[in-house]
């Protein structure tokens, strides 16, 4: 299963999360966030990858509370299919307690994901 950018930068999916899916630090190899966790899934060659680690980065130090976590997808292929990824880049925001409330697939912008986090907060 080769995973890749799902189509022109700025071209977006977003919806909501996935009922009472949780994720906790175990499963994710890093401490969720108090508050958020902004959850990427980005692969090695993905450009729309680098330039979203970047806008989740700074939302992050930006945001008290909120932590962003960087997975590599095809290291980890049985979560990335376990959550239904099919591209990269895919962000998922999480509550405090690890719950799913938003995903978006594609390079998202500071404003969506600030505004995604007001779901989570």
């Amino acid at each position: 299963m080769a995973l890749h950018g799902g189509g022109p930068i700025g071209r977006r999916q977003v919806r909501d999360g996935d009922g009472d899916r949780r994720l906790g630090a175990a499963e994710l190899g890093a401490e969720l966030g108090e508050r958020a966790t902004l959850l990427q899934f980005s692969s090695a060659f993905c450009q729309p990858c680098r330039a979203t680690r970047r806008t989740l980065s700074e939302v992050a130090a930006m945001v008290d509370g909120v932590a962003h976590i960087e997975i590599d997808a095809e290291a980890r292929l049985e979560l990335v299919r376990a959550l239904g990824i099919a591209c990269t880049p895919t962000v998922l925001v999480l509550d405090a307690a690890g719950r799913i409330v938003r995903r978006a697939s594609g390079q998202p912008r500071r404003a969506d994901v600030i505004a995604a986090l007001g779901d989570a907060v």
